[in-house]
C-alpha cells in the first residue's frame, strides 16, 4: 500500500459508538492535542496487552508506548498538529507487545468532541515478529537455566560483537565499495526511502540514491584519506520526493563505506536539543572543577540535564579492568544507585572494551526494539559488514539481557579517553526507550571529552608533584652516593633514604651476604630469603618486581602480611648479588560489589550459550593480604634508582671519590660567583638609577629646551642599562634575562618621565629569556623608538599611545616591535633633513647596537610608524 494511502479510508471514526470501534478488526486509539489517550478500543487493548482502564488518561508516546516517542511516530502527530492538518499512513514495527508486531498505521485528525479535538490511530497488524533468535532465545535459556552455575567469562570475548548482521529500527543503512561506490548491503527497512527493487538496489552507484553533492563530499574524503577510523561525513539531506529531513553520516572501514541515515524532528521544539550555549556553559563548568571526584559530579550533572536520562554514572576502570562508579546523578525514585559499587572485568569483556576504545559512542533508544537485518547483494563478498564505527549497530543480546536484569530500557554509553586508553565510561540508563536527538548526542560525545581532558590535567597536576617530590628525594640519594664508600650507609642512615620514596613503611638492601633493614620490615633471614626466591622467580634480564598481594604469591612471607603484603623491587646489578626491597603493609578494606563478582556469567543453553548474571544487589567483600598497589612510575624510578646504585658506585666509585672533592668546591665556588655577580648587579642597578636622577635633576635647572631633551634622552638610556641590571639581579640565572618583564618595566618607566597622556600598551610573551648583551641592546633600541615616538607622534593634544610587543620568532630569535599612532613617516626619514630638530644621536645609537647584535630594522608606516627588530 502506497504511504499516503489510509487503510480506512471511507470509515468515519467521529461518528461511530465505542461498542462499533470494538467490534473492528484493528486498533483504535484517540489522542488529545497533548497526546493524551482518550480512546482506547478492544482492538487495540488485545494488540498492546493493555487494559483500557490502564491506558486511558494516559500519555500514549511517554507512558503507554514509549517507544514511539521518536521523529518518525510522535514527530508525525507533532507536525500534523501544527499544520493543522494531518492524514499519513506508514509502516512501524511494534518491540514491545504481547509478541513484536508489524503494523500499519495510520493518524488523521478528527473532528472535534466533546473533549476537544481527536486525532485518531488506527493500527492494522501486518505480521507478527519474533524479537529475533537473541531475545526468545535468551528468555528461553533463562527459563531453563534458572539456577545455572557459573561458567568461564571468556566465551563472552569470543563474541563477534562488531559484525551483528543487523541494526536498530531508527536508521537506514547502506554499505557500499569504498573504491567504486556501488551498493553492496542495505538494511531491510530501505523502502522508508527509496524503492530497493525498482530498480534493483544491489549494484546501484551510491549517487543514484542520495543526493550528489553528499556522494561528492564522500569521494572526495576518500581520496584525501580522511574517512578512515573514526572520521565522518555529516550532512543534513532532503530526499528527493520526501519533504522530510535526514540526518546522514558516512565513514568507511574495512574497504566498505558506510551510510546512516536517521529521519530528524520537524522542529527543534518537538525532542528536546542540547544548544551550543548549553554545551559550552556545561564546559565552562567543568573546568572550575578542582578535584577529580568534583569534576565526575559536574560530568554526570550536566551530561544527564543535555540527554534527559533518568540516571547517569561515570563509569571507571581500575588497572584490572574492574568498574566502578565514581559518580551519578539520577531522578528522584529512581530504583537503585549504583555509585560507589564495582563490577568485575567480565561485566564488559575485552572485545567490548577493543569496540569502546575505537567507536566512540553508543545510543539506544529501545532495548526491546526489532533489529532491522542488513540484505547484501549478491557477490558482496567479504563476508559480514563490519559495523565497528556504525553509530546504530545493535547491541549484543547478552549486553542487552544484562540491561533487562539492570531494569534499563534507553541506553547510552560513551567512551572517556584519557591519553588514548580507556579510562572509563559515560553510561545513560532510562527505564522506558529514551530518544536523544543527533545534535544531543553530539553535545554530549564533546562533554564526555572535555571531562577527559580535566580528568587528564587534574592527575597529570597530581601526579607530576608526587613525581617531583620523589624525584627530590631520589636526587638527594644519589647525591649521597656520590660521596659516600658505603652506598648501604649512603641509603639507609643519612637524611634522605629509601624509607622516603614510594610512601613505603618498610625498605631494605641486600648486598651479597648482607642484609640492612629500615622501617617496619620482615626479619633479616626472612629478607634473604625473597631475595633468592626473587632471583629463582624473575627471568633473565628482568631486573624490577612489584605486587600488592606479594603474600599470595609468596606463601613463606605470609606471617609477615601485615607488614609485607606489598612489595616492590629491583636487583643492582646482572649478578643479582645487590637487591633494593620496599615494604608496604596490608590495607584491610571492605569492597562493595554491584553483585557477586565471581558469578559474573552464567551457562545458557540452545543458541546462547552464556547468560549474563541477574543479580545486581550489593555484595560486601571483606579483603585481607593487599596493600596499596605500586604505581608503575614508581616501579620505573626504582629501576633508575637501582642503575645509579650499579652505575655510579658499584662500577665508578673510586673515580667519583677523586671527583667529589672537586665537585664540591666547584659547587661552591659557582655559588660565590653567582652572588658575587648578583650583588654586582644590584649594585650597577643602583648606580644607574642615581646618574639617572641625577641627570633628571640636572634637566629641571636647564632653560634651553634642546639641552632639557638631551638631558632626558640621556637619563632615558642610562634608565634602561639600570632595567637589565634589576632584571639580571632578580633572575634565577645571572646570564640571562627575561626580556619582556624587561621591556614593560622600562615602558613604564618612559611612559612616566613622558608625563600626562602618554601611554605603552605592550604585549610580552612571558618567561622569553634572552642573553645579556642582547638584552642592552634591545633595551636602549626600544628605549629611543618610545621617547622618539613620543616626541615626533604625539597627536595635536600632545600625548600619544605607543604599541610595544615582545615574541620569540624562531629558534634562538626574538622580535621587538614599535608601533605609534601618529602620521607616520615620510619617504626619506633617514635623511638629515628630515629629522626635524633631532640630531640623530638615537638614530646612531640604533643602528650601533644593530650591529652589535647581529639584528635587522624593519620600518613600516601602519599607518603610524612602526618598528620591528629581529635578533
Amino acid at each position: 500500500m502506497p504511504p499516503n494511502q489510509a487503510p480506512d479510508r471511507g470509515l468515519d471514526l467521529d461518528v461511530l459508538a465505542p461498542e462499533a470501534l470494538d467490534r473492528l478488526d484493528k486498533g483504535v486509539i484517540g489522542l488529545d492535542s497533548a497526546g493524551t489517550v482518550v480512546v482506547f478500543s478492544e482492538g487495540a487493548s488485545a494488540l498492546s496487552g493493555l487494559s483500557r482502564e490502564s491506558v486511558l488518561g494516559r500519555n500514549y508516546f511517554r507512558e503507554v508506548m514509549p517507544g514511539t516517542n521518536v521523529p518518525s511516530f510522535r514527530g508525525r502527530f507533532l507536525a500534523g498538529s501544527r499544520r493543522g492538518a494531518l492524514d499519513e499512513s506508514f509502516d512501524y514495527v511494534f518491540g514491545r507487545l504481547p509478541q513484536p508486531l508489524r503494523a500499519r498505521v495510520h493518524m488523521r485528525h478528527g473532528t472535534a468532541s466533546e473533549t476537544g479535538p481527536v486525532t485518531w490511530l488506527t493500527i492494522d497488524p501486518i505480521e507478527s515478529l519474533g524479537a529475533g533468535l537473541s531475545r526468545e532465545a535468551v528468555m528461553a535459556a533463562i527459563g531453563r537455566r534458572a539456577r545455572a552455575e557459573p561458567v568461564d567469562a571468556s566465551h563472552c570475548e569470543r563474541e563477534p560483537i562488531h559484525i551483528p548482521g543487523s541494526i536498530q529500527p531508527n536508521a537506514v543503512m547502506f554499505a557500499a565499495d569504498a573504491e567504486t561506490l556501488q551498493v553492496l548491503a542495505y538494511s531491510a527497512n530501505v523502502g522508508e526511502i527509496v524503492d530497493p527493487s525498482d530498480p534493483p538496489l544491489a549494484g546501484r552507484p551510491l549517487g543514484e540514491v542520495l543526493p550528489g553533492d553528499f556522494v561528492d563530499a564522500i569521494r572526495a574524503r576518500l581520496a584525501a584519506g580522511t574517512l578512515g577510523d573514526g572520521h565522518s561525513v555529516r550532512r543534513r539531506l532532503t530526499l528527493t520526493g520526501r519533504s522530510a529531513s535526514y540526518y546522514a553520516v558516512a565513514h568507511a572501514h574495512a574497504g566498505r563505506v558506510i551510510v546512516e541515515l536517521e529521519l530528524e524532528p520537524d522542529s527543534d521544539d518537538d525532542f528536546p536539543t542540547a544548544s551550543q550555549v548549553d554545551t559550552e556553559l556545561a564546559v565552562g563548568r567543568l573546568r572550575e572543577a578542582g578535584t577529580l571526584v568534583e569534576a565526575a559530579r559536574i560530568a554526570a550533572l550536566e551530561i544527564r540535564a543535555l540527554t534527559g536520562f533518568e540516571a547517569v554514572l561515570v563509569y571507571r576502570f581500575d588497572t584490572d579492568w574492574n568498574g566502578e562508579a565514581v559518580a551519578e546523578d539520577k531522578v528522584p525514585g529512581w530504583s537503585r544507585s549504583l555509585l560507589g559499587l564495582r563490577f568485575p572485568a567480565s561485566d564488559i569483556p575485552a572485545q567490548a572494551r577493543a569496540l569502546y576504545t575505537r567507536a566512540k559512542n553508543r545510543f539506544v533508544i529501545d532495548r526491546d526494539s526489532v533489529p532491522v537485518g542488513l540484505v547484501a547483494a549478491p557477490g558482496a563478498g567479504n563476508g559480514p559488514i563490519d559495523l565497528t564505527f556504525a553509530q546504530h549497530r545493535t547491541l549484543s543480546p547478552i549486553h542487552l539481557e544484562y540491561q533487562r536484569n539492570l531494569g534499563v530500557n534507553g541506553s547510552m554509553s560513551i567512551s572517556i579517553m584519557v591519553e588514548d586508553r580507556l579510562w572509563g565510561l559515560m553510561i545513560g540508563h532510562h527505564r522506558r526507550p529514551h530518544y536523544v536527538t543527533p545534535e544531543t548526542r553530539s553535545a554530549a560525545t564533546v562533554l564526555t571529552d572535555a571531562f577527559a581532558m580535566r580528568v587528564q590535567e587534574i592527575e597529570s597536576r597530581r601526579l607530576w608533584a608526587e613525581r617531583q617530590a620523589h624525584l627530590d628525594v631520589e636526587g638527594r640519594l644519589v647525591r649521597g652516593l656520590t660521596r659516600s664508600d658505603d652506598f648501604v650507609a649512603a641509603l639507609t642512615a643519612g637524611n634522605a633514604t629509601l624509607l622516603d620514596l614510594f610512601s613505603a613503611t618498610g625498605a631494605g638492601i641486600v648486598a651479597g651476604e648482607r642484609v640492612t633493614l629500615i622501617g617496619r620490615a620482615p626479619p633479616a633471614d626472612m629478607v634473604a630469603r625473597i631475595g633468592g626466591w626473587l632471583r629463582e622467580k624473575l627471568p633473565a634480564g628482568e631486573t624490577q618486581y612489584s605486587s600488592n598481594s606479594f603474600t599470595a604469591e609468596y606463601l613463606e612471607a605470609a606471617p609477615y602480611r601485615e607488614i609485607a603484603s606489598g612489595l616492590l623491587a629491583a636487583f643492582v646489578d646482572e649478578s643479582r648479588e645487590n637487591l633494593l626491597l620496599w615494604f608496604r603493609p596490608e590495607v584491610p578494606s571492605t569492597v562493595t560489589w554491584g553483585g557477586d563478582p565471581r558469578k559474573p556469567v552464567l551457562a545458557g543453553s540452545g543458541p546462547v550459550a552464556l547468560l549474563p548474571r541477574r543479580s545486581f544487589e550489593r555484595w560486601v567483600e571483606e579483603r585481607t593480604g593487599f596493600a596499596a598497589a605500586w604505581a608503575e612510575w614508581q616501579v620505573q624510578l626504582a629501576g633508575s634508582l637501582a642503575e645509579a646504585v650499579e652505575g655510579v658506585v658499584l662500577r665508578q666509585r673510586r673515580k667519583i671519590d677523586e671527583l667529589t672533592s672537586l665537585l664540591a668546591e666547584k659547587e661552591r665556588l659557582l655559588e660565590q660567583k653567582d652572588l658575587l655577580t648578583r650583588e654586582i648587579d644590584h649594585r650597577v642597578k643602583n648606580s644607574l638609577q642615581i646618574v639617572s636622577a641625577f641627570l633628571q635633576m640636572q634637566r629641571r635647572q636647564i632653560a634651553d629646551a634642546e639641552a632639557r631633551q638631551a638631558f632626558a634622552d640621556t637619563s632615558a638610556r642610562v634608565m634602561s642599562v639600570a632595567r637589565v641590571h634589576d632584571s639580571l639581579y632578580q633572575a634565577e640565572r645571572f646570564d640571562e634575562v627575561d626580556l619582556g618583564q624587561t621591556i614593560e618595566n622600562l615602558c613604564n618607566d618612559l611612559a612616566g618621565l613622558a608625563g600626562e597622556g602618554h601611554a605603552v600598551d605592550l604585549s610580552a610573551e612571558p618567561g622569553l629569556m634572552v642573553p645579556y648583551r642582547k638584552a642592552v641592546a634591545l633595551s636602549l633600541i626600544a628605549t629611543e623608538l618610545v621617547t622618539n615616538a613620543f616626541k615626533y607622534a604625539a597627536n595635536p593634544t600632545g600625548g600619544g599611545r605607543v604599541e610595544v610587543s615582545v615574541s620569540a620568532s624562531g629558534p634562538g630569535e626574538v622580535q621587538l616591535r614599535v608601533c605609534d599612532d601618529g602620521a607616520g613617516l615620510p619617504d626619506d626619514w633617514a635623511e638629515p633633513k628630515t629629522r626635524g630638530k633631532g640630531t640623530g644621536l638615537g638614530m646612531k645609537l640604533i643602528r650601533a647596537m644593530l650591529d652589535q647584535i647581529n639584528a635587522r630594522l624593519d620600518v613600516a608606516n601602519n599607518p603610524g610608524a612602526c618598528f620591528t627588530i629581529t635578533a
